[in-house]
């Protein structure tokens, strides 16, 4: 259960600010969905327009990533976080950006074998080789 309401589209048609971020994330994501991270957020219009426009520098502006393996990485990053939320949400973009089944079951291997490598690394106090570092 969320610790604020999560605002309607009515409730957030009351406030010029957070209207218009919502209809951002409409026009931006080509859905009338609003999920209920922005719903939440929404009780604050700054860090929902701040949180929401370094969103999509990141996650949506052109960048050296494609937009699914960015959403790889989401996963991924949630995944250690421990944000169940998070990791349903970017599944669920993946998915929508063509992420396969194979792809799927291939990034939750890797994510596992990560956790258990890192896990033992930071057990067993190992020094990083020399060679893994930046010159300089």
């Amino acid at each position: 259960m969320a610790t604020v309401r999560l605002l309607s589209d009515e409730e957030a048609a009351v406030n010029p600010a957070v209207q218009a971020v919502f209809d951002d994330i409409r026009a931006t994501r080509k859905s009338d969905f609003i999920n209920n991270f922005w719903r939440a957020l929404a009780h604050d219009p700054a860090a929902l327009k701040r949180t929401w426009e370094s969103l999509k520098a990141i996650m949506v502006a052109e960048g050296p990533l494609d937009p699914l393996t960015r959403e790889l990485i989401y996963i991924a990053v949630s995944t250690a976080n421990g944000c169940s939320y998070c990791v349903h949400s970017h599944t669920a973009a993946a998915r929508a950006k063509g992420m396969t089944d194979d792809q799927h079951a291939h990034l939750v291997a890797i994510i596992g074998m990560a956790a258990q490598t890192n896990a033992l690394v930071t057990a067993l106090q190992v020094p990083v080789d020399e060679a893994f570092l930046v010159a300089g």
